[in-house]
């Protein structure tokens, strides 16, 4: 272990990734609820984070609220998520060189995340290299924090083993140990691929840690983050706004034609103008077919006439207005990636059974010990 680790008897993992949206957070999120059903008290930390968000002035990882909000961690987020990467931040760092300060505030940081903890997951950011410009690589932490690292990745055979063999280089290079790998969102059809996957990451020395299958409904995004994803607003049904969007329909054909295009939980993307699309819509939903449409999306910044608007106003189905056009909508939706809140309690559910199910979590918790007096 690290001479500079200070905390040497919590068990601790490293979870880290190919790329960033490989499963992460994901793997971090499902293994902390398996964690919780063999310990009593459960740590997070995300030492260094990309994406964040701000509370109460201070700037923490997404994924560390989503983590505290889930299941309480009971430790500062400030600890939890010590260093946000402001857009400036690199600019700062290659100016000033604060290597030490910066490895102190991850030290710290997770000898406070530890505390009284029975186990500690500890989440990396994208891929092995990701932080080496200023010195906090996924490897240069795990060593930093005498962590043991699985890394996750996506489904295939060729892409997942040769991208693992990279980041195996650099983890290797400072010393780190990857005691096995996970691969995530299997897609069903080619489950049949996963030996082949086994036999390539045993010919590097590493085991297959889990298989998880891929499930659409982690995949689908709310009306809500679409509305944000469009810069939108709902003129109608936010009541609604948490409700998942399964098929993405753009309204080009007549409106006795649109209920033949529709799939379970649609999203309808039509302009403002074309009001026979809209009170379609209206009908459809409130008829026996209702799961066909998930929400409306009304563009090219065009709202119906004051008649139809105040008709929406008392709909029960979810309108949402915005500026763009269609071809734009349906491009920013089907690139969204989509990220798990913790108001998503049937994907975060999901997501505990899949880990639980399908990845070897004992095995997880032999590394973490190891080395450790555990």
């Amino acid at each position: 272990m690290s001479p500079e680790v200070r905390n040497h008897h919590t068990p601790r993992i490293f979870v880290a990734a190919t790329r960033q949206d490989d499963g992460k957070t994901t793997t971090s999120l499902g293994l902390f609820a398996a964690l919780q059903k063999r310990f009593s008290r459960i740590g997070y930390i995300k030492p260094v984070g990309q994406r964040f968000v701000e509370v109460e002035g201070v700037k923490v990882d997404e994924d560390t609220v989503l983590m505290n909000d889930t299941y309480g961690v009971r430790t500062p987020l400030r600890a939890m998520s010590p260093i946000a990467v402001e857009p400036d931040f690199t600019r700062r760092f290659l100016k000033n060189r604060n290597v030490a300060d910066l490895h102190q505030r991850v030290r710290e940081a997770f000898d406070e995340a530890a505390w009284e903890k029975d186990f500690v997951i500890i989440e990396g950011t994208g891929h092995a290299g990701v932080g080496s410009v200023f010195e906090l690589s996924n490897a240069q932490v795990a060593k930093l924090l005498g962590a043991q690292v699985v890394i996750v990745s996506q489904g295939g055979i060729g892409r997942p083993i040769d991208e693992i063999a990279m980041n195996l280089a650099l983890f290797e290079k400072f010393g780190v140990k990857v005691i096995g790998a996970i691969i995530n969102k299997i897609v069903p059809e080619k489950a049949d691929l996963i030996p082949y996957v086994r036999e390539g990451l045993e010919r590097m020395g590493l085991p297959l840690l889990g298989t998880i299958p891929l499930h659409q409904e982690l995949r689908s995004p709310t009306l809500e983050q679409i509305c944000h994803q469009l810069k939108g607003e709902f003129l109608a049904g936010a009541d609604h706004r948490r409700r998942p969007v399964g098929k993405v329909v753009i309204g080009a054909m007549s409106s006795y034609q649109v209920e033949k295009y529709l799939g379970e939980q649609s999203l309808l993307i039509t302009s403002g103008d074309r009001e026979d699309m809209i009170l379609t819509a209206a009908q459809i939903y409130r008829s026996e077919k209702r799961g066909l449409l998930a929400g409306v999306v009304l563009v090219d910044g065009i709202l119906p006439s004051s008649g139809v608007l105040r008709f929406l106003c008392q709909a029960d189905l979810p309108y949402i207005a915005c500026a763009c056009d269609s071809y734009t909508a349906a491009s920013q939706i089907n690139r969204m990636t989509v990220k798990t809140e913790s108001a998503d309690r049937e994907k975060i559910s999901l997501i505990q059974r899949l880990v639980e199910e399908n990845v070897d979590v004992d095995r997880l918790i032999s590394a973490g010990q190891e080395n450790l007096g555990a």
